[in-house]
């Protein structure tokens, strides 16, 4: 009901407790949506310390008192889950007797169905920790990033007059690169299948010289797999808005709205699950290793950011007089600030093994912020 949706974004904007009253009710509400369109199974989706995402699918099913078996999808099940995750990273903070996990259920992004030829899962995003409440997921450091982001924000501002502003958010507009080649040619490259990148070969007599791929016409194949892959991102409400050739043969980039960071990495990790299956359905082969190819552009993920107070105003906007505009040149000169005080907390985040490949070639490499 609309007072129930009300109610529930109050809780959301205040960071209040649930109720188990109301959790009881979301998670029916949520359980009839699904089954409504096929579902008969839910699952806990989580960020692990493995650049991808995971999931364990529970049927709707429980025992009533009578131990009769019943449909139910209770506040409980919505809000927590637990997971034996021993096979998970975990930095090496737990023995695998004490490999408990939990799931706990992240409101400020919307729950999606995933459909398959022969089943539907209610997918619900969640935070991943230890039974002693240790971190072991990527989206809870960025949750806690953007509520001190906020706290600080807030406090500068005060700082600088404004004593109007409740709240600052961080946002994103994730870019995606990626290549696209024939199944038949992936499956003759033993790196290809097993590292998802070149090891050894030679570079054909063109590449990229001419820079005559970079927003050429998309070829009838490549066009028919991007109408598809929009087609289901809207449908799991994942507003993709950019597409075009890149600057390597054979590479393409999806761009989708900008929205709060922690919303635009759960919809990045949808967008490259779609084009991967999508890809896998139009006989082609989705590489998106940031560096697959040697000698030509690697794959970027450039994420255009942005921190917006909650009236849309942009703290990094410097009008039509930047050097008049103390509210724009505090915020800039902060972001400068510690970008230089933690380079090399920078430089960790983005030394992943794959990224350390991207060099050359016309890219910015791993260490540039711009």
């Amino acid at each position: 009901s609309p007072q129930l949706y009300d109610q529930f974004q109050l809780i959301i904007k205040d960071k209040k407790q649930i109720s188990k009253n109301l959790a009881d009710q979301i998670a029916n509400a949520m359980k009839t949506w699904a089954q409504s369109h096929g579902a008969t199974h839910y699952c806990h989706w989580f960020q692990p310390l493995t650049g991808g995402t995971a999931e364990k699918h529970d049927s709707f099913i429980d025992y009533d008192k009578y131990m009769n078996v019943i449909s139910h999808f209770s506040g409980s099940n919505l809000i927590k889950g637990e997971a034996d995750a021993s096979s998970l990273p975990n930095g090496a903070i737990r023995s695998t007797f004490e490999a408990r996990g939990y799931t706990l259920w992240d409101p400020n992004s919307p729950a999606f169905l995933k459909k398959y030829p022969h089943s539907t899962i209610l997918c619900i995003p969640t935070a991943y920790c230890s039974y002693s409440g240790d971190i072991l997921d990527e989206k809870t450091p960025l949750i806690k990033a953007c509520e001190a982001l906020n706290t600080q924000s807030l406090r500068l501002l005060q700082l600088l007059g404004d004593t109007q502003t409740q709240k600052v958010t961080s946002y994103v507009g994730p870019e995606q690169e990626y290549f696209l080649i024939d199944q038949k040619h992936f499956q003759q490259r033993d790196d290809l299948k097993q590292c998802g990148r070149t090891l050894f070969g030679a570079a054909p007599p063109k590449t990229q010289q001419l820079m005559d791929q970079y927003y050429a016409t998309i070829k009838d194949r490549v066009l028919a797999f991007m109408s598809e892959v929009n087609s289901e991102l809207f449908l799991l409400g994942v507003p993709a808005k950019t597409q075009h050739n890149e600057v390597a043969p054979a590479q393409h980039e999806l761009a989708v709205l900008y929205t709060n960071s922690v919303l635009a990495v759960d919809q990045n990790q949808i967008v490259m699950d779609i084009l991967q299956k999508m890809a896998e359905k139009h006989q082609l082969k989705c590489l998106l290793h940031e560096k697959p190819f040697q000698q030509v552009n690697g794959s970027g993920k450039h994420n255009n950011f942005s921190i917006q107070t909650e009236s849309g105003e942009n703290l990094f906007n410097p009008g039509k007089e930047p050097f008049e505009n103390k509210r724009f040149l505090t915020f800039f000169t902060a972001m400068i600030a510690a970008v230089d005080r933690y380079a090399e907390l920078l430089r960790v985040s983005t030394a992943t093994p794959g990224n350390q490949h991207r060099l050359g070639g016309h890219e910015a490499p791993p260490a540039v912020i711009s």
